[in-house]
């Protein structure tokens, strides 16, 4: 538990970090010339160019471990954003931002994996998950207000330059501090017990090669179209909060409406009654709680934004625990890096669409009412993809 306590305290350091720009980049961009298009193209590359570098996370992490990819991937973001502090033109920022989305691709991969191999416990890997996701949150509460605050009182230039260093220190101390832990490792628990079962109990080997050979089959890959739905609609919330204002007021008021969504996830995140429900269902009730809000947003309901905005919170903080306890139970156990890795790329993918949709859609239709029809959607989809396939898997057991 000491590798998952210090990877918990490097994740507090590189989330606080990296969501202290969220209600910045934005004003940032526009006092740059950018227009409105422009920064949902910037949004959007940044968040594409996480494909390529959640692909080779998704292999490396599985071949040679995750410290070294969370050590590269703080290390690089953080000269990333120092050179960032002296750029001059929209297009400087924009292939900027490009390089970090690529170098921050490896981090979740890496860091999730890591603790999948804690234990092969399906219990504990739950909590661990919930602490990722807890500590995630814990980090984005506090950074958003504390960035604009920042931003207020030192300027653009010098608060992308600290922000930048806090990254390469914790780079640092990270690669002091974390230890991987080889598959093997995760493994050889669960397959001691098999010889044991097969002695016992002769006739269980074909019932039991048959349904290694029905895990290992693979995850449908519909089910990968929740998380490029849910990051779709927080990539257009992403989107359409900072443009309330540029001012350094209006920064402020930015950074705290992000902080009561991270406070409604801290809320759902600390129930950890809720571990002990089934994933699936926690990630469909989510989802379908996600859609209501933004359709509430959408239609204009007499219901104040930040009410909504902490119920959007406390949807994600019951989705993406409940998602990574999804992926591994379907996953059966094998191939971590590849798993999230590709969940890593739906976030991508979704993270693209949302922005651009925003950018170019939002005179003609409201942006929120695109992030309720994708939810809902996946919503739809989601029993019938995983509902099978966790039926398959019961009746296997």
């Amino acid at each position: 538990m000491k590798t998952a306590v210090w990877l918990y305290l490097f994740l507090f350091v590189a989330f606080f970090d990296l969501h202290a720009q969220y209600p910045i980049l934005t004003p940032f961009a526009i006092s740059l010339g950018a227009a409105p298009s422009f920064i949902g193209l910037m949004m959007g590359l940044y968040s594409i160019t996480h494909l390529p570098g959640n692909l080779i996370a998704g292999y490396g992490v599985d071949r040679y471990g995750s410290r070294l990819f969370i050590v590269f991937s703080l290390l690089t973001a953080g000269a990333v954003l120092i050179v960032q502090s002296h750029v001059t033109n929209p297009w400087q920022l924009l292939v900027l931002r490009s390089v970090s989305g690529f170098v921050l691709a490896f981090l979740s991969p890496a860091c999730m994996t890591l603790l999948a191999r804690i234990t092969t416990d399906r219990v504990r890997q739950g909590k661990l998950m919930a602490g990722n996701g807890f500590i995630h949150t814990l980090a984005s509460v506090v950074s958003p207000a504390a960035g604009a605050y920042l931003v207020a009182q030192i300027g653009f230039t010098a608060a992308f330059y600290a922000l930048g260093w806090i990254l390469i220190a914790t780079a640092v101390c990270a690669l002091f501090f974390i230890r991987d832990i080889a598959p093997a490792t995760a493994d050889a628990s669960a397959s001691s017990a098999a010889p044991a079962e097969s002695a016992s109990d002769p006739a269980a080997k074909p019932s039991d090669s048959g349904g290694k050979l029905r895990r290992e089959a693979g995850i449908p890959w519909t089910v990968f179209l929740l998380p490029v739905a849910t990051s779709c609609a927080q990539g257009i919330l992403s989107f359409e909060l900072p443009l309330m204002g540029q001012t350094p007021d209006a920064m402020m008021t930015t950074g705290l409406l992000f902080s009561i969504v991270s406070l409604g996830a801290l809320l759902t995140l600390s129930m950890l009654f809720l571990n002990r429900l089934s994933p699936y269902y926690r990630t469909l009730w989510g989802t379908l709680l996600l859609a209501v809000c933004y359709y509430t947003i959408a239609a204009d309901f007499p219901v104040p934004l930040m009410a909504v905005l902490f119920i959007i919170g406390m949807g994600k903080g019951v989705i993406f625990p409940a998602l990574s306890s999804l992926l591994i139970e379907l996953s059966g156990g094998k191939r971590y890096g590849r798993t999230f890795s590709a969940l890593s790329i739906a976030f991508s993918v979704g993270a693209f669409i949302g922005p651009m949709l925003a950018g170019h859609l939002r005179e003609q239709i409201s942006s929120y009412f695109i992030a309720f029809a994708v939810l809902m959607l996946a919503a739809a989809i989601l029993p019938l993809c995983v509902g099978r396939s966790i039926s398959a898997r019961t009746h296997i057991s």
